[in-house]
This record gives structure tokens, C-alpha cells and sequence, in this order.
């Protein structure tokens, strides 16, 4: 990956649909330049998916999991990431094992998903950040 990768990746992270002409013509390539690069940056898997970053009014929070030792944290993550009100789940180091963002319609809900996480077998505690504010 070189810098004008990274710079395409700018913009895409900012706006995702972006036309490439625009792109190019911010960056000095041409369109087809561009097109080529962001496929080959998928084909890459450095590109995972283009998405739709959202302002609901709801309640977004950070949902901090810790699990057993002799737990596999993927299955847990993967099972947490298939409830509709997760946006991430993070795989981290540190203190806790998993970071989960929510997106909820309001506190209620947030606190029925801390519920639900603590009452999976394998997680042993949870910690939660409400989101107060979000910049890109």
C-alpha cells in the first residue's frame, strides 16, 4: 500500500460513495486509476465493506467484555455481532477481550444488550462507555 492508497482510503472513509472521477480529480489520477486501486484494495481484503455510517438519535454505547481464559473470543464475537443493534465488535488487548458498539433506541435497550452479553456462558464481565459524541 503506498500513499495514494492511503489517500483514497481518506476519502472513502469520510464519504463511501464518493464518485471515483471526484476522487480523482481531488487527487490527480484519473477515474479508472482509482477504480483499479480500490478493487485491487478489496481483492486485498484491506477494503472489507463499504457502509453506511448513521446519525438515528439513538443511544450509541461501547459494551467492554471480558471472557474465560479458555474461551475462543471469535465464537463469542461472532455470536454478540449477529444482534441488530451492533454495529463493531472488536477483538482488543488489554483488560477486556471485546469491544462492542451499539447503536440502541435509548438507555432501556442498551442496558436489556449489557443483559443479554452478561447472561452469555462465556463472558465473566462487562464494562460500559456511553458514546457521547462521534467525529469520524
Amino acid at each position: 500500500m503506498d500513499d495514494l492508497d492511503r489517500q483514497i482510503l481518506d476519502v472513502l472513509r469520510r464519504d463511501a460513495r464518493t464518485p471515483y472521477t471526484e476522487i480523482g480529480d481531488e487527487l490527480g489520477v484519473s477515474e479508472g486509476t482509482i477504480r483499479n486501486r480500490v478493487e485491487r484494495l478489496q481483492e486485498e481484503g484491506i477494503i472489507e465493506r463499504f457502509t453506511v455510517s448513521t446519525s438515528t438519535g439513538n443511544v450509541k454505547a461501547m459494551i467492554e467484555v471480558d471472557v474465560a481464559v479458555d474461551v475462543d473470543t471469535h465464537a463469542v464475537g461472532d455470536q454478540i455481532a449477529e444482534w441488530p443493534e451492533v454495529d463493531f465488535v472488536w477483538q482488543v488487548s488489554g483488560e477486556l477481550d471485546i469491544v462492542v458498539v451499539v447503536d440502541a433506541k435509548n438507555t432501556g435497550r442498551v442496558n436489556e444488550l449489557i443483559t443479554k452479553t452478561r447472561e452469555l456462558d462465556d463472558v465473566t464481565t462487562t464494562k460500559t462507555r456511553l458514546i457521547l459524541d462521534e467525529t469520524l
